[in-house]
């Protein structure tokens, strides 16, 4: 007799999309809820945040959006509180926050430095401990991060931010082999190149040329293509996958020369 495979389905589960307002983000909310999660954003722009929940709720009146900057411990912890109250449990953990700046690494001052860091790297770091300390204690949960292709190669004019996407995969695998007897489940997902607000206008043209040659599938990926591999991630049936990386970048990684 064959097994049944598990559910794709995201039905009776809470998300909560940390940068959920815009990009990324705001795709994976749409495609979880399309999947049948109950679905909470939380991002620190309040006029971005309201425009996206109001998209939310006209789906789903039950949808949530919080104000909050995950880069400040006190609003981090009133983000969950907050979470928790309204939902009961945070199932889901998206992060999808993130910034960069493009310029040569010698011209980068303390102050950018720190801020794509932290942005990148240290907020995403205390989100998955907040919410994961909650999914330990309810007894599971998964999480979800956004890597980058700058997480795998070396990625000139973006010194930062390269160096925060490849602390992204070493803590995504760490707490993956750290949690999994918890039944907490962590993995990344690295896009390639999307158009988004995070690169549309700050990424050069010469720039965007160069990435164009050198994807095999000859184009940018489109932002409901990200939303299969979250929605697999976050599901039942992704219940033995933790600490992978799942690439969606239309060949790039695996181009040779």
């Amino acid at each position: 007799m064959t097994a049944t495979p598990p559910s794709l389905s995201l039905a009776g589960l809470n998300a909560l999309i940390v940068g959920g307002s815009s990009g990324i983000g705001e795709a994976v909310a749409h495609g979880f809820l399309d999947a049948g999660a109950r679905v909470a954003i939380a991002a620190r722009t309040p006029g971005k945040l309201e425009a996206a929940v109001e998209k939310l709720s006209s789906r789903d009146p039950a949808s949530r959006g919080y104000v909050a900057d995950v880069t400040v411990g006190h609003e981090l912890e009133r983000l969950a509180q907050r979470a928790v109250a309204d939902l009961g449990r945070i199932d889901i953990l998206m992060n999808c926050q993130g910034t960069t700046i493009i310029k040569p690494t010698l011209e980068f001052t303390e102050a950018e430095f720190g801020h794509v860091l932290t942005t990148n790297l240290t907020s995403v770091f205390f989100c998955c401990t907040t919410f994961g300390r909650l999914m330990i204690e309810q007894g599971g949960g998964a999480i979800v991060n956004i890597a980058s292709l700058a997480a795998h190669r070396g990625w000139p004019r973006a010194c930062p931010y390269a160096i925060a996407k490849h602390g992204i995969v070493g803590l995504t695998t760490t707490l993956a082999a750290e949690w999994a007897p918890h039944a907490v489940r962590v993995n990344a997902i690295s896009p390639g190149f999307f158009m988004t607000e995070l690169n549309r206008d700050k990424m050069p043209a010469e720039r965007k040329e160069n990435a164009l040659r050198r994807t095999p599938v000859g184009r940018f990926g489109d932002l409901p293509e990200l939303v299969g591999a979250a929605v697999y991630l976050a599901s039942p049936a992704a219940s033995f996958t933790t600490g992978t990386i799942l690439n969606v970048d239309g060949g790039y990684l695996a181009s040779g020369i």
